[in-house]
């Protein structure tokens, strides 16, 4: 990894505190459980964040965004490849906003459905993410609606930290903590929080591998995002936020194939009855393809992120 003048983390410890008692009462405390994999020596903890209100994580930024926001009667915009929107729309109607949730083409059905399903408008354009967020930026500049960006804001990140402070009362033995990546978001809170304290590990497709190429690069690259996991770890480059804090305090990035990701998917089903998207997967996928490969000693954690997944297409994998 690049050496570089560690900078005053924008994301504070204290911030993610004063966030986890903001938002308590809207966000479930969500379970962990140990599981045995093999090749492991010790337990695996998983923090079953799929059981969040929304189906991941994403609640937690969208309430600690929402609820210190100005809110007028333009209501609440947000660009999201899912999950981002789903929880938006949520938090929204459960604060009485009206939202706009833009998506792309590429927007899992399944996330779409729900997202309308807690009474959002969905304006759905845009082959990817960058192109959603465009459209979403232009109807901000005339609206006057509230924005929530999915990953590259201090709420989202003080929001998205809070599920390590959560964790770290859960599981405090844990020493390293495996964490699917997208925009960076999820990881870059997570990170915040535990100030290199817990080795915390990226996850991401070989296929997708935004910060794996940023953290080679010394710096944000553009890369083309494709395959099973890109609604919900497509971004195209992480968030300026978080690329800080990871030069920091992200110890490394694995990176999975697709065929990893529906392993993972199947085993979570056959050992823990989970249903997970392929995005909340992927970093338990890491420990099964062996991308991370843990000492004999190391109690390893896993954040299981995202539940949101069309339930035929899921139906079909562990046929």
């Amino acid at each position: 990894m690049t050496a570089h003048t560690a900078s005053r983390p924008t994301i504070t410890r204290d911030a993610i505190t004063r966030a986890a008692a903001r938002i308590a009462g809207h966000v479930r405390r969500t379970p962990v459980i140990d599981v045995r994999v093999d090749g492991v020596a010790l337990p695996v903890t998983l923090k079953l964040e799929l059981l969040q209100h929304a189906g991941s994580f994403k609640s937690r930024g969208a309430f600690n965004t929402l609820l210190q926001a100005s809110v007028g009667p333009g209501g609440v915009a947000t660009a999201s490849g899912g999950n981002h929107g789903a929880a938006v729309a949520y938090a929204a109607r459960q604060l009485g906003h009206r939202a706009r949730i833009f998506v792309p083409e590429i927007s899992s059905p399944a996330k779409v459905a729900r997202i309308a399903s807690y009474g959002a408008e969905v304006v759905q354009q845009g082959e990817n993410y960058n192109a959603a967020l465009a459209l979403c930026d232009a109807y901000l500049a005339v609206s006057g609606a509230a924005g929530v960006h999915a990953y590259d804001a201090v709420p989202t990140l003080e929001g998205q930290g809070t599920l390590a402070r959560e964790l770290e009362e859960q599981a405090p033995g844990i020493d390293t903590l495996l964490v699917a990546v997208g925009g960076g978001g999820l990881i870059g809170g997570i990170a915040a929080w535990y100030q290199s304290r817990v080795k915390v590990v990226g996850v991401e497709p070989v296929t997708c591998n935004t910060l794996h190429a940023a953290l080679a690069a010394g710096e944000r690259v553009p890369v083309k995002a494709s395959g099973l996991a890109t609604d919900s770890l497509g971004a195209t480059t992480v968030g300026k936020l978080m690329f800080d804090i990871a030069r920091d305090h992200v110890s490394s990035v694995a990176l999975v194939t697709d065929d990893d990701i529906r392993n993972a998917q199947r085993h979570l089903w056959r050992e823990t009855q989970l249903v997970t998207e392929p995005g909340g997967a992927a970093a338990f996928a890491a420990l099964l393809s062996g991308a991370y490969k843990p000492e004999k000693d190391e109690r390893v954690g896993v954040v299981i992120c995202g539940a949101n997944t069309p339930m035929d297409v899921f139906g079909q994998l562990i046929g």
